[in-house]
């Protein structure tokens, strides 16, 4: 007979939950409303898998040969706020987090179990998410456009709607929260709620 996992499901206590941060939101909002909202309850869902963890749990690669650890994870989400929120729609040209064009995969590469490369890594998800916040918060509609000339967002290059974007940010997160589940079942049995 097969056994059931859901019972090792965690949330703050340890317990089972039906007050998820999914379920806390706006209900009913307007289109703008719900999709800020749906990004919200991504990044605090993905804080929240990976919280309680130290530098070498966070380091730690899933099966060889992936670099793929959390730590990796919030290192490439940090690196993916950027490029949409300040480079795309904002127009800033800045300098690549974690990435380089000699290491294309520095945000995994680079996710090593010190603590500060760890603190550094939450330092910029958090400035990142912090800048994406206000910018969404003071855009005037979804219907501003960002212009991307490279394609680095599958949009065929050329401009995109704040809309699009939050869909596709969206799109990333759900995209990496399944990793991210089987990263941490992986360092201590627990699964995600």
């Amino acid at each position: 007979m097969a056994t059931t996992r859901r019972a090792d499901m965690f949330t703050a206590d340890g317990e089972p939950s039906d007050d998820g941060p999914r379920e806390n939101g706006p209900r009913l909002g307007n289109e703008r409303t719900t999709l800020v909202e749906a990004m919200r309850c991504q990044r605090l869902m993905f804080e929240m898998k990976c919280a309680g963890l130290d530098a070498e749990a966070m380091a730690r690669r899933s099966v060889e040969p992936s670099t793929m650890s959390l730590l990796g994870l919030a290192r490439h989400l940090a690196k993916v706020e950027r490029a949409t929120f300040r480079g795309l729609m904002a127009g800033q040209h800045l300098p690549r987090l974690f990435c380089c064009d000699t290491d294309r995969d520095g945000d995994f590469d680079g996710a090593v179990p010190d603590p500060q490369v760890v603190a550094q890594a939450w330092h910029a998800w958090r400035a990142e998410v912090d800048f994406a916040t206000r910018f969404m918060a003071a855009a005037p509609s979804l219907d501003i456009t960002g212009t991307e000339p490279l394609n680095q967002h599958g949009s065929g290059g050329g401009p995109m709607s704040l809309r699009e974007v939050l869909v596709g940010m969206i799109e990333e997160y759900a995209r990496n929260m399944d990793h991210v589940d089987l990263l941490r079942e992986r360092i201590d049995g627990r699964i995600g709620q």
